[in-house]
């Protein structure tokens, strides 16, 4: 066809299976390295001491990420198969179509995890903890329409976010299965390049990573405390360390001595306020596990 080398994706350019074929080994190698790493887990877990030994303390990575979602089973899918064509006189796949399906299958995805998974509705709901992370458990969530669901430490913006971004895929999915693009707009978009429609998802991936880096550093109800442990934005501004204080000095107004307002200090609050538990310790480049780099925390 004299297509450069490096034009990679035009092996799959008119053949449905083989196109099919890369997106499920893509997904295979994804969801296969998160089970063995989840069975990994699992295996070497030390659930005994959940307050001074938490997951997170422990080097888990996927298991905070699977609690928080309440996940007890999987569910399966569905395969796909379609016919090659050996030589078309030109591209064979009706991307914008295609893109029509895909929008449309994962709004109602998006829909489905925020009006039945996340409130409870047929679903186990979502980890809810307290801003401290004293407190934590799957439970239902509601959504709410109101200014609070902008609150990025408020979890009931999960729910009314998926069911409006599903509501809004939904709608954009059947738009792009009903209505073809303006010529021009085809032209312009390249959107028979199958290339152009692959690395179109960078985009959204490198969008989708930029705001769960965000939630990360910065901590949100998404990453609560009690699963992913402080975050380095917490430590910067002595979070745990002004309600130590503020528990301190509301003991010492009511009358209390010192030792007495001290011993009020709920014991995971000064756990998270430990030196050993700061992210930037070590940060990236620690080798193992906090266990094995810092011992287990014994006491202050």
């Amino acid at each position: 066809m004299g297509f450069p080398w490096y034009r990679v994706h035009t092996v799959v350019l008119n053949d449905l299976g083989r196109l099919l074929s890369v997106h499920i080994m893509h997904t295979t190698l994804v969801a296969g390295w998160a089970n063995s790493m989840a069975m990994y887990e699992l295996a070497v877990f030390d659930p005994s001491d959940p307050v001074l030994d938490p997951m997170w303390r422990q080097g888990m990575f996927v298991i905070p990420f699977m609690t928080r979602l309440g996940i007890t089973n999987s569910w399966g899918g569905w395969s796909i198969m379609g016919g090659t064509i050996t030589n078309p006189g030109k591209p064979s796949l009706d991307l914008p179509k295609i893109f029509g399906i895909h929008l449309f299958l994962a709004g109602v995805a998006c829909f489905g995890i925020g009006a039945f998974h996340v409130t409870c509705l047929y679903g186990p709901g979502i980890w809810v903890s307290n801003p401290y992370g004293l407190t934590g458990k799957v439970q239902a969530v509601n959504p709410s329409w109101g200014v609070e669901g902008f609150d990025p430490f408020v979890p009931v913006g999960i729910a009314s976010h998926r069911i409006a971004a599903g509501t809004l895929g939904i709608l954009a999915g059947l738009v792009h299965l009903s209505v073809r693009p303006p010529q021009r707009l085809q032209k312009g978009l390249r959107m028979g390049n199958i290339e152009t429609v692959l690395s179109n998802s960078i985009a959204a991936v490198f969008f989708a990573a930029f705001v769960v880096v965000g939630t990360m550093w910065y901590g949100s109800s998404t990453t609560p405390i009690k699963l992913f442990g402080p975050t380095r934005y917490q430590w910067d501004q002595g979070y745990f360390q002004q309600e130590i204080y503020r528990t301190v000095s509301v003991g010492l107004a009511e009358k209390q001595s010192l030792s007495e307002a001290w011993s009020k200090i709920p014991e995971k609050i000064a756990f998270y306020d430990y030196i050993g538990n700061n992210p930037a310790k070590g940060g990236l480049f620690r080798a193992g596990s906090m266990d094995n780099g810092d011992g287990i925390a014994v006491g202050w």
